[in-house]
């Protein structure tokens, strides 16, 4: 009689995978952007969105920052604020460190929402206002196929398809 190899077993913690395609839309819920195009970067390490006119400013003895951003498809400008989480060197796609402004808020991907920090840059020469780079992905059970988009979300406003087996 052939043994089977015995299967670890599934905590309630953890969450079956996930496959999301290289793009999807996404929403920061804290900030009020909801529909976001987000290009999934895991040659990033750090997530960024377009921002412009960043200023930090103290609330009462907390450092702030307000900033303009045009993250979503309808190019609409807005001006947000948020607490200041932390300001660290980050290589921007060139390779060369420069120092943002990082803020923490909450992400929304599919059904599943959690907490990621996301730096301030000027991406206006960029395809995507927002990238989601491997540290917000890393243990939430995300597998990222490079070949196929949209998978957890239609378009926004658009029906959603069943969704398909991936081949």
């Amino acid at each position: 009689m052939k043994q089977m190899a015995e299967q670890p077993r599934q905590t309630h913690s953890e969450r079956p995978v996930l496959i999301i395609g290289w793009m999807e839309y996404v929403d920061l819920p804290d900030l009020g952007l909801l529909d976001l195009k987000a290009k999934i970067d895991t040659g990033a390490r750090t997530s960024a969105i377009h921002a412009t006119d960043i200023t930090t400013f103290k609330k009462g003895d907390e450092d702030w920052v307000r900033f303009t951003t045009h993250a979503t498809e309808q190019a609409e400008f807005v001006t947000l604020e948020s607490r200041v989480h932390s300001s660290r060197s980050i290589k921007n796609t060139s390779g060369v460190p420069e120092e943002r402004i990082v803020i923490r808020t909450k992400f929304r991907l599919a059904r599943r929402m959690w907490t990621i920090d996301l730096s301030l840059t000027d991406r206006k020469n960029m395809t995507f206002g927002l990238i989601v780079g491997r540290t917000a992905l890393k243990n939430h059970s995300i597998a990222v196929h490079t070949r196929r988009a949209l998978l957890t979300k239609g378009r926004p406003n658009q029906s959603r398809k069943a969704e398909k087996d991936l081949p």
